[in-house]
């Protein structure tokens, strides 16, 4: 599988350079999810730009990094969705539960507008 992983302090970036999101690449792509969370990573920006097909794994290995963000108090945001990609999203009924932002940079706004959403929870409690 060939992706770039760009590790921030608040965020990690993983761009998938892959025109296909199947069964061949999704086993990897949990290991490694699995993997940075595990290390304490707890917001992920998943740009899929490069991506122009998904299948059900694929959309399966999204769908657990998705559940250890959220188990994490951190976000997994999807960007540059290609029309084949949106449509499962859509068609799985997932568009309200994943969050999806059209850019990198908006999607790096919504880790830090949560972080700060976090902070004044944590302050209320």
């Amino acid at each position: 599988m060939k992706y770039t992983i760009d590790k921030k302090e608040n965020y990690t970036i993983i761009t998938i350079d892959e025109k296909k999101l199947d069964t061949s690449i999704a086993p990897d792509l949990k290991s490694e999810f699995v993997k940075l969370n595990a290390e304490g990573i707890t917001s992920l920006i998943l740009d899929l730009s490069n991506v122009k097909y998904t299948d059900s794994s694929g959309l399966s290995s999204i769908l657990i990094a998705n559940r250890l963000c959220n188990s994490s108090s951190g976000l997994l945001i999807l960007t540059g969705l290609q029309d084949h990609v949106m449509k499962l999203i859509t068609i799985s009924k997932l568009e309200s539960v994943l969050n999806i932002l059209p850019t990198v940079e908006e999607a790096i706004d919504r880790v830090f507008l949560h972080e700060i959403e976090q902070d004044l929870t944590n302050k209320e409690d």
